[in-house]
């Protein structure tokens, strides 16, 4: 009973110091954020005004954020899967492009009507991303490809792809009108297949897709942490030789957690092609990044999939805020800067509260060890 009061007392004090440190690294990240700014030539407290305007400051603001919040938090939530199971996927951005290209092409082939239309290009999209993620696999299972490398190339792979789409009159791109010259960029999707705003808000839109989101963070959160699957996943993350001597098939289920990463960044790109961010259209540069800040956001939430509900909302604050910082005549990229500098002190605090314990530790080690004097020491 003391031991596991004592394992307590420690487990409480390690989270009460990464509290501190975390507060404290974010107050440093906002004290560098406003000298950035500064050093740019613009206002720190007009730049956060325009923030909070563009983001929190009316109801259309509330819409655009929750908007962005919920591709961000589904890509999260399939990258803490993945995560548990000790496998990295970098990869997220091409598989969300792959699955907006999936969504795009069943609703506008096949001209699909109705509320099926959704539910087929929902799945569409996520079994084409699970499958582009699982092509990592089996590059690793045949060729000993690395997952972090073949998941990253393949994101360009992506990239290509979606470009040659939109851009071949056959395949996705939009439909010619008359003599004028179509756009890269495939035809927008029918109506039946677009999200709807839930509830009859008329300046607030409160989008299915953040409820599908919302969803899938407590599905996600209640398998791994209440179900044998869950378990026997966080044991392959923590140590494979372990988890291998136990008769579960590690590798099976890490490449399970990849395909299941690549499924919900597929969902995030039909997501995004079927909400107002992406115009209902499939263009090149649909993904925007989403990807990416999705994978951002579960490395800011330590892999916990309901931990990255608020992140998500605070990196969908930072997207739709940050497009008002150029009025202020700060350069657009320094949102970029801020949210790194934010994944710092998210993701730093824990790594250095175990090197103060391990020292801590030591030191405590040395004292015990050092020899108490004795009379013929004290004499000599």
């Amino acid at each position: 009973m003391s031991a596991t009061r004592s394992r307590g007392l420690a487990q409480m004090r390690t989270g009460w110091l990464i509290a501190v440190l975390s507060v404290i690294a974010v107050a440093v990240v906002a004290v560098l954020s406003g000298v950035l700014i500064a050093a740019t030539g613009g206002s720190p407290s007009d730049s956060l005004d325009a923030v909070v305007k563009g983001s929190i400051g009316s109801q259309s603001s509330w819409s655009t954020t929750l908007l962005n919040a919920a591709p961000l938090l589904i890509v999260a939530v399939g990258s803490c899967i993945c995560a548990r199971a000790g496998t990295f996927n970098i990869g997220q951005e091409g598989q969300v492009l792959i699955g907006a290209m999936a969504a795009a092409a069943v609703t506008i082939k096949m001209d699909l009507v109705g509320p099926a239309a959704l539910g087929v290009a929902l799945l569409a999209a996520a079994v084409a991303g699970g499958a582009w993620a699982s092509l990592s696999s089996l590059m690793l299972k045949i060729g000993g490809v690395n997952i972090v490398v073949s998941t990253l190339l393949m994101t360009f792979v992506a990239q290509q792809l979606i470009t040659y789409a939109v851009n071949t009159s056959w395949f996705l791109q939009e439909k010619k009108i008359s003599y004028a010259t179509p756009a890269p960029e495939s035809d927008q999707i029918p109506s039946g297949a677009r999200l709807r705003s839930f509830g009859n808000y008329p300046n607030l839109q409160l989008n299915v897709g953040l409820f599908i989101a919302l969803a899938l963070a407590v599905l996600a959160a209640v398998v791994m942490y209440r179900t044998r699957w869950g378990f026997r996943l966080k044991m392959v993350g923590l140590n494979p030789f372990v988890a291998r001597h136990a008769g579960i098939r590690v590798a099976g289920l890490a490449a399970l957690a990849l395909a299941i990463s690549g499924a919900f960044s597929g969902l995030a790109g039909a997501v995004l092609v079927a909400s107002p961010v992406g115009n209902f259209r499939l263009q090149p540069g649909t993904s925007h990044m989403f990807g990416w800040d999705g994978l951002l956001v579960a490395l800011v939430a330590r892999d916990r999939p309901l931990v990255a509900v608020p992140f998500a909302l605070l990196f969908g604050v930072l997207r739709s805020g940050g497009n008002f910082i150029a009025a202020t005549g700060v350069p657009s990229f320094i949102v970029d800067v801020v949210k790194a500098l934010l994944v710092l002190a998210f993701v730093a605090p824990p790594a250095l509260a175990k090197m103060m314990q391990r020292r801590a530790s030591a030191s405590r080690a040395a004292v015990v060890e050092q020899p108490a004097p004795t009379l013929e020491g004290a004499a000599a």
